[in-house]
């Protein structure tokens, strides 16, 4: 008998194993195939939060899992590209997608699973391009998830018989609350509310758990399913924390309000099965499905008291770095080409304030190897890179229209800018991968290699700053003063390089800090020269 039971018990745990892989097999490849515009269809649905809702499902669908759907949520209100209200929306709609995953299961293709894995492996190994392969990966994917399913059902039959079982689905039945608990545990340990819920289809199918047990877990799930969002959370800004921390809010709430309505609700899920005749499988998906989208439905009118409900369980102001541009009005190109060049330079003056922002983060990520100053430094070169894509396509617009000679000579001199601009943030991006490949190899750079950096960072970030206020008030004096800076960063380089050969050569240097030092003050200079550039825009020296 025990060797029955250790059998049992490596079955169902490969089992899991197999299954979890199948769904991210299935999930990647899914999403490889869609081409990876989440994040675009995530940007664009979000407009209102019944779109988020919408957003929220195809996403989830795509990627098969609605904790990846809010991790990547996290990660758009972290960059300023949602809101929390919208954010609300996409979430509601992550856990209508991620019942997609129990229908999958209901329909029962079990006895095809090693076929589509058979077909799945061919097509990966055999196809060379990159779309046919990822359709592949999303069939042996969808195969690993209907064998892995057999082999956990298999591993569970013996289950129904051991008494201990049996008095836990009668606890479960009398206190639908133990049933939350178990879905809660076992997913968070998990971390997939697909496993949990195609577990408990397997044992509603062979008799072991009754509907009134398996509907309290249901719940139970889509709790422990917003761990993942709180995982990713940590570090982020308040308004990441509180985008995690909605999903918790919201599903708890959707357990209590259906612990309360657990009869009516089982009621009708009874009624589901009889008139619709559902096999096993497939009650336990129309229950999940039900739950979810009523959830939706009566805490959707709410969004607004959610949203405040967080804002005051998560405190803090929020610094949110805003990828999206504020003064680019299409309606200003209709009316007037010079009226429209000034909402771009609005725009462009914006961008340099965050390239000196960025700059002063990566100051600090040199000097405290602080991961909170590299991921705000990261974040606001991401900024750069859309506001980049961005105001060129809205001055590729304006050339459209009939310019003047003098519009037509400051058209360029943006355009001109903006790629400077974006430039200085590929090097602070730079020297912020140096700092991490220092802090991994574990360099340590002298006290004078440290001081000479320091004294270059200030000059480097106070010319940046003065060529963007040049470009802002039109200050031709600031311009040349910034022309003169710069030459003091290149005589300054040329002098920090010297020093760092001689110490070097005295032996109190080594390869590894040399390369990071001067690789660091390279960059600097870099900057120091668009700088220059956006200053000579100012002054009309082309």
């Amino acid at each position: 008998m025990d060797i029955d039971v250790q059998s049992l018990i490596i079955e169902f745990l490969g089992g899991i194993g197999i299954f979890l892989m199948g769904i991210k097999m299935m999930g990647d490849g899914l999403q490889k195939s869609a081409g990876d515009h989440l994040r675009d269809i995530l940007d664009r649905f979000t407009t209102n939060p019944f779109l988020g809702v919408l957003a929220g499902i195809i996403v989830t669908v795509l990627i098969q899992s609605s904790s990846g759907t809010t991790v990547l949520t996290v990660g758009l209100v972290n960059a300023g590209f949602m809101t929390l209200r919208q954010a609300i929306g996409v979430i509601m709609g992550a856990n209508i997608g991620t019942t997609i995953t129990a229908f999958i299961i209901g329909i029962d293709v079990g006895e095809y699973s090693l076929l589509f894995l058979a077909l799945g492996a061919f097509t990966i190994f055999f196809f060379k391009k990159q779309k046919i392969v990822a359709v592949g990966q999303a069939i042996f994917g969808f195969g690993g998830l209907f064998y892995g399913l057999e082999l956990m059902s298999s591993g569970m039959t013996p289950l129904r018989s051991l008494q201990a079982f049996q008095d836990l689905t009668v606890s479960m039945s009398d206190t639908p609350i133990l049933g939350v608990v178990i879905g809660t545990v076992f997913t968070v340990i998990v971390q997939s509310s697909s496993a949990t819920i195609g577990i408990l289809q397997g044992l509603f199918a062979q008799g072991a758990v009754d509907l009134k047990a398996a509907v309290p877990v249901l719940f139970g799930d889509n709790i422990g399913t917003t761990i993942t969002a709180v995982i990713a959370s940590i570090g982020t800004s308040v308004a990441a924390k509180r985008a995690a921390y909605t999903h918790v809010t919201f599903n708890l709430l959707g357990a209590i309000i259906f612990i309360i309505l657990l009869y009516p609700f089982t009621q009708f899920i009874y009624y589901l099965q009889s008139s619709l005749s559902l096999n096993p499988e497939m009650t336990i998906a129309f229950a999940h499905g039900s739950y979810n989208i009523a959830n939706t439905v009566i805490q959707f009118p709410f969004i607004g008291a959610l949203a405040w409900l967080i804002t005051k369980l998560v405190p803090g102001d929020d610094v949110i770095i805003e990828y999206k541009p504020k003064h680019l009005d299409s309606i200003f190109l209709q009316q007037s080409s010079s009226l429209a060049l000034g909402q771009a330079k609005m725009e462009v003056v914006r961008m340099g304030k965050y390239a000196y922002q960025g700059l002063e983060e990566t100051h600090s990520y040199v000097t405290t190897q602080n991961p909170k100053n590299s991921e705000m430094a990261l974040q606001i070169e991401g900024a750069l890179n859309n506001l980049d894509r961005k105001i060129t396509e809205y001055l590729v617009d304006i050339a459209s229209t009939n310019l003047t000679e003098p519009e037509s000579i400051e058209h360029t001199s943006l355009m001109s800018t903006i790629r400077d601009i974006e430039r200085i943030g590929d090097h602070f991006e730079n020297v912020v991968e140096l700092v991490d490949y220092k802090m991994s190899n574990k360099v340590s750079l002298t006290d004078q290699a440290i001081e000479d950096l320091n004294k270059m960072f200030d000059l480097t970030y106070m010319t940046v700053k003065q060529a963007v206020e040049a470009l802002e008030a039109n200050d031709r004096e600031a311009a040349l003063e910034v022309i003169q800076k710069e030459d003091q960063i290149d005589k300054m380089e040329r002098k920090f390089r010297k020093n760092h050969i001689i110490r070097m050569n005295e032996g109190t240097c080594n390869g590894s800090a040399g390369i990071v030092f001067v690789d660091i003050i390279s960059n600097l200079e870099r900057i120091g020269d668009h700088a220059v550039n956006i200053a000579q825009n100012v002054l009309g020296d082309h």
